[in-house]
């Protein structure tokens, strides 16, 4: 028996490697060799092409994909529904509120360049002088006067000169009634105001206009004073102001001027508070006498009267 004659060809093995050419079955049924030769580099290169297109590719799919108008849409106005609206009224409504906040603002400013005006200071210590119709005069002060007697003043009515010993009651106080000269001339010596009205000629509206500025402000009054040769006159000391019309604006600029205006009256600091039962008393003041004054009236010069004590 040969030794090599075992049936097999010779030079052959089976799994054997030595013709370059030889295949085996893939995993797939294919051949494996067929896939690391030409077909590794063909069939994996074809699937990359036809996955990435090559730089020429993506140009002109990029440069043709462009969007151009909507063809249903096209030539058509948006609803009006959804067109963007002027909100105008809310545009006027702001401009309503902006326009009335400037007149408020103007003429709260144009208000207090005229009370400034009429304001005491020490360029301008007496503003009333410039108000038309306005009368001065020089009274000496502290000269006192009992209760029976009477001063023959030489104005009607008076603002200065010898008075009562205790003063009327001159904060924000609206008399009902007329009360005594005496007393409201002595208020005056304390920098007070005093509003006499012709009781004839001013009521309703405008007696309450005039109330309405005296009524709650310290160093003011304003009492009846019948017989009045014009319907209102405004006393200060050694001021005088007569006026026909109870709303003309002169009335403001006395009391701004003349009202507790340090450098026009006496008796800087003096209280305007009410004395009470047996002095002053507000609630049952000492009345009005019309009647000319006697020959004992004490006069204008101060004979007959006592020297006060800065009461």
């Amino acid at each position: 028996m040969a030794s090599g004659g075992s049936g097999r060809p010779s030079g052959s093995r089976p799994g054997s490697r030595s013709s370059a050419g030889s295949s085996r079955p893939g995993r797939d049924g294919g051949q494996r060799g067929d896939g690391r030769g030409g077909n590794r580099g063909g069939v994996r290169g074809e699937g990359r092409g036809n996955a990435r297109p090559t730089g020429g590719q993506r140009t002109t799919q990029r440069s043709g994909g462009k969007r151009g108008p909507n063809p249903v849409t096209r030539g058509k106005r948006p609803a009006a529904g959804t067109r963007r609206q002027v909100p105008w009224m809310l545009i006027s409504a702001v401009t309503v509120v902006v326009l009335l906040a400037i007149g408020v603002i103007g003429f709260a400013l144009m208000r207090e360049g005229e009370v400034s005006a009429w304001r005491p200071s020490d360029d301008n210590r007496d503003p009333s002088l410039a108000i038309p119709d306005i009368v001065t005069g020089q009274y000496a002060a502290q000269q006192h006067v009992t209760a029976e007697q009477r001063v023959a003043y030489d104005r009607s009515p008076p603002f200065g000169g010898p008075h009562d010993a205790y003063w009327a009651a001159c904060n924000g106080v609206v008399y009902p009634t007329p009360v005594r000269s005496e007393n409201m001339v002595h208020a005056l010596e304390h920098g007070a105001v005093w509003i006499a009205y012709d009781p004839a000629r001013v009521s309703g509206p405008a007696l309450q206009g005039l109330a309405a500025k005296v009524q709650g402000q310290d160093y003011t009054m304003m009492s009846p004073y019948p017989g009045l040769d014009q319907p209102v006159a405004l006393q200060s000391w050694n001021h005088e102001l007569k006026l026909a019309d109870p709303a003309d604006p002169r009335v403001d600029q006395f009391i701004s001027s003349l009202r507790q205006n340090q450098y026009t009256y006496p008796e800087v600091g003096a209280s305007c508070d009410a004395l009470g039962p047996g002095y002053f008393d507000p609630d049952n003041p000492p009345p009005f006498d019309p009647s000319p004054a006697p020959p004992d009236a004490v006069t204008m010069d101060g004979r007959g009267a006592a020297a006060g004590n800065g009461g």
